[in-house]
């Protein structure tokens, strides 16, 4: 059996690519594949954290995590932004809007490949 870790733990920093300019304090969503921005009303389950910094647009940014983040294999093909759920054989899926969300993807990949997630 292999070992395994989460990727990043609640007191890591995370390092994103910044969507728009981003001002250190601001909660963050995912707003792309492996990027943040700052968050708007709407922004219920794709909240990932508060930014650590200043970032301009295009720029790499860090922020405080909301939960770990872990690498896991997906069921089907999934898009950042997305709720995670549990998929087959212990995968995980787009939640689809009706399964349980565990948390959400912070990258976008095909059916089979790995998937970055953040849990709630």
């Amino acid at each position: 059996m292999a070992d395994y870790a989460p990727k990043f733990l609640y007191a890591d920093q995370i390092t994103s690519t910044a969507s728009a300019t981003i001002t250190g304090g601001q909660v963050l969503v995912v707003s792309g594949n492996g990027t943040v921005g700052p968050a708007g009303d709407a922004a219920d389950i794709t909240v990932v954290g508060v930014a650590a910094m200043d970032a301009a647009s295009n720029a790499k940014v860090s922020y405080f995590p909301r939960g770990k983040v872990h690498v896991t294999t997906t069921a089907g093909a999934v898009v950042a932004g997305a709720g995670v759920s549990a998929g087959a054989a212990g995968t995980v899926d787009d939640d689809g809007g009706s399964d349980p969300i565990l948390g959400v993807f912070l990258t976008t990949a095909g059916s089979g490949e790995k998937a970055e997630w953040m849990e709630f």
